[in-house]
């Protein structure tokens, strides 16, 4: 999947930045990503990341032959940065596997996942000239309400 992005430059909602370095297509490398996605408790945050909830995003519906085609960050608050450009949700679905549902799926069950957490509304952004995911966003009921920094803010309500 990695290597399908063309590398770690798009793969938004993955918080491969947290790595020691970037994910790698190895056995090693994805037990270092799925531990990495594991430290959301307080005592594991080092006042850069929020409390958060990552999910795989698969094509399928959980069996064991589902490919996992991409990734969704659901950060239960905001911090500064998130609240400029990060939002509450980042996800992002590999090249081979877009324009298949996937994230608009997703992102309806992040919403849904946000509401059970209590969350009112949720902040969702994307890059001011990223057409697929502003249609993803505003299909799943998103509200723009301003372009900062070049991202589009946009806020969907979770009930």
């Amino acid at each position: 999947m990695v290597e399908d992005f063309g590398g770690t430059t798009e793969m938004h909602g993955s918080g491969h930045w947290f790595l020691e370095g970037d994910p790698v297509p190895t056995e090693a490398g994805c037990a270092a990503f799925v531990l990495m996605t594991e430290l959301t408790a307080p005592g594991d945050l080092d006042g850069t990341r929020v409390p958060s909830s990552y999910f795989w995003i698969t094509d399928g519906d959980g069996g064991p032959d589902d490919e996992v085609v991409g990734f969704l960050n659901l950060r239960h608050v905001l911090n500064d940065f998130l609240l400029e450009e990060g939002g509450h949700i980042g996800y992002s679905i590999r090249p081979a596997a877009r324009r298949r549902g996937h994230a608009s799926a997703a992102l309806a069950l992040a919403v849904a996942a946000a509401a059970r957490l209590g969350i009112d509304r949720v902040l969702v952004t994307c890059e001011d000239d990223n057409d697929a995911s502003r249609r993803t966003i505003e299909a799943n009921g998103g509200v723009l309400e301003d372009v900062r920094n070049g991202k589009r803010r946009y806020w969907i309500a979770t009930a």
